[in-house]
């Protein structure tokens, strides 16, 4: 190709074409067809009757749904609020009902009441549910954590791209060091954003600023570590890792038991999960389950200390060598800040 100006054009094409096909992929492969897998479920009743109810359901579902028998109505609300079922059944010949905690995931919820509407209506009566653990009435749906997520990610990560291209002649201490720094200006719009504001958090604020800065730091640091060695290449691999893989596998819209076994999986221990769910087991589920949440963060935080300390180890060992072409690529990547922001 004979002119550099086109070849230099259709090189910085690459990663927004590149986006395209990661978000297409990753997006419609989470989100477009969501369905049952192994959802569980309880069934309440201890004699015989329920257990062969318990096993009818399952027969009809497949692998949809995961069917146990609870002695009582209580030891259901407790799974519930400990989330390890998704719904509880009580059978009546009269008044059925079906216990929820949509807090947990409201597509989980409705997904269960899809379940046992129609079981409830063969028996020629109405199905009572009842929600032991509602979101507040400022996020009816549950999901503005999601969003909340999106929020703390594009900040963070957006924030890697300013601070590689024009921190390049930064050393790497005093970039990490506005890592942090920007971490905690990001979590604390993140706190403004759920409190005072949109009213997500009406409890646990400074808990959830607490969360916030450990998500959006570890972000950070990863993201100025790798660009020592991606440069240009940063964006692309911040989106593929913090948007592609990170907000379809949180568990903010659907659950691991809606989707695939893929996002389910990366949902035990990525960190937009472990931000999503700690800030849920805070704020509705009296702290159950926050502490693995929180460990999940620190990891990644920790992982994002070593990502930078490598970085720093490289960068002093080739800095002679390097000085100019990092000059030279940071300039490559600050006309390219403003793809990172898409989602």
């Amino acid at each position: 190709m004979r002119s550099p100006a086109l070849r230099h054009v259709l090189t910085h094409l690459v990663t927004p074409l590149l986006m395209c096909i990661g978000m297409g992929l990753a997006y419609m492969g989470a989100f477009v067809t969501p369905e049952p897998h192994h959802l569980p479920v309880a069934v309440v009743g201890a004699g015989p009757e329920a257990k062969v109810f318990a096993q009818t359901v399952k027969d009809k579902a497949g692998e949809a749904l995961d069917v146990r028998t609870v002695a009582t109505r209580a030891e259901g609300v407790d799974l519930l609020r400990s989330r390890e079922i998704s719904g509880a059944y009580v059978p009546s010949a009269k008044t059925p009902e079906l216990v929820i905690a949509s807090a947990a995931s409201d597509m989980d919820a409705l997904a269960v009441e899809k379940v046992f509407t129609p079981v409830a209506a063969g028996q020629g009566v109405p199905l009572k549910v009842t929600d032991v653990a509602a979101p507040v009435a400022d996020d009816p749906t549950g999901q503005g954590l999601f969003f909340l997520l999106i929020a703390l990610s594009i900040g963070s990560y957006a924030s890697v791209a300013a601070l590689g291209a024009a921190g390049a002649g930064l050393p790497l201490r005093v970039r990490a060091l506005l890592a942090v720094g920007v971490s905690a200006v990001v979590s604390g719009i993140g706190a403004l954003l759920a409190g005072p504001v949109f009213h997500l958090a009406h409890h646990g604020l400074a808990g959830l600023w607490g969360m916030a800065w450990l998500y959006s730091a570890g972000i950070l640091l990863i993201g100025v570590g790798l660009y020592t060695f991606l440069k240009r290449w940063t964006t692309l691999t911040m989106m593929v890792l913090f948007v592609m893989l990170n907000f379809t596998s949180s568990g903010g819209l659907y659950r691991p038991e809606l989707q695939n076994g893929f996002f389910g999986t990366l949902h035990a221990f990525w960190n937009g999960a472990g931000f999503v769910e700690g800030a849920r087991s805070l704020l509705y589920f009296d702290g159950d389950g926050l502490a693995r949440n929180v460990w999940t963060l620190v990891i990644w935080l920790l992982l994002g200390l070593a990502v930078t300390a490598v970085a720093a180890a490289h960068e002093r060992s080739e800095a002679p060598e390097q000085a100019a072409p990092a000059v030279r690529e940071a300039d490559e990547e600050e006309e390219e800040i403003e793809e990172t922001v898409g989602v």
